[in-house]
């Protein structure tokens, strides 16, 4: 695993505190690791609904042509196949991503062999579906910014993914501010609010609990304080 040894306060359990203001810093923090000629991952983890795929979404913006966004959430398997599997009612868990696939992607990414892009796939809120070939990752972008729930989960076929990524932060929320989020989310895509209420009860908050036990493994710890 690469480490930057200029990236300032890179150690277990840092604490920052992150809102709009705090985005500058954090984005410093991520540039660098943008060294051109040199391939880097910054992985953001983080429980259901704590902002991971929007604060990527930032960085990545910021860093202006430096980054490229691969989302864990496109390794989700596809829905006719957690059917198959018995796990459509737990659409989200360990079990339910081609957590292997995800690995190898990561591995190909830090060494592709050949002079094109690298497609990874990503994740259609609206289908509720992965899609291929979504995300081209050209070579000569230096920092690949990969976002999801399990970057840190230390089981199984995930326990190598913390291993390829050169820095971790850990995105940590109100618990009920990201509760709300989620609720919000699933009313958005389709579910009446009874209905999101309880998958996230009996879904979502069940992941967020595992993916808690991860934190310590993390180089930052964000708090996020803004109002959203």
């Amino acid at each position: 695993m690469v480490r930057d040894t200029n990236v300032a306060a890179a150690r277990p359990t840092t604490m920052a505190r992150m809102d709009t203001s705090d985005l500058p810093a954090l984005t410093a923090r991520a540039r660098l690791l943008a060294v051109p000629g040199h391939r880097r991952f910054l992985g953001i983890a983080g429980p259901p609904g704590a902002g991971k795929s929007t604060l990527a979404a930032r960085l990545v913006d910021a860093l202006d042509g430096l980054a490229v966004l691969v989302p864990m959430d496109g390794f989700h398997l596809a829905q006719a196949e957690l059917v198959r599997l018995g796990r459509a009612g737990r659409k989200g868990a360990p079990d339910t991503f081609d957590a292997a696939g995800y690995a190898a992607l990561l591995r190909r990414l830090r060494d592709p062999g050949e002079p094109g892009p690298v497609y990874a796939p990503a994740f259609d809120r609206a289908l509720e579906e992965p899609v291929a070939g979504s995300v081209p990752v050209p070579p000569g972008i230096p920092l690949v910014v990969t976002e999801g729930n399990y970057l840190l989960h230390d089981e199984g076929p995930w326990a190598p993914v913390r291993g390829l990524l050169d820095e971790t932060w850990y995105l940590d929320v109100d618990p009920e501010r990201r509760v709300r989020r989620l609720v919000g989310r699933h009313v958005r895509f389709g579910r009446s609010r009874p209905d999101a209420e309880r998958w996230v009860s009996r879904s979502d908050e069940p992941n967020a609990r595992l993916v808690e036990r991860g934190r310590a493994r993390a180089d930052l710890v964000v708090r996020l304080e803004d109002t959203a």
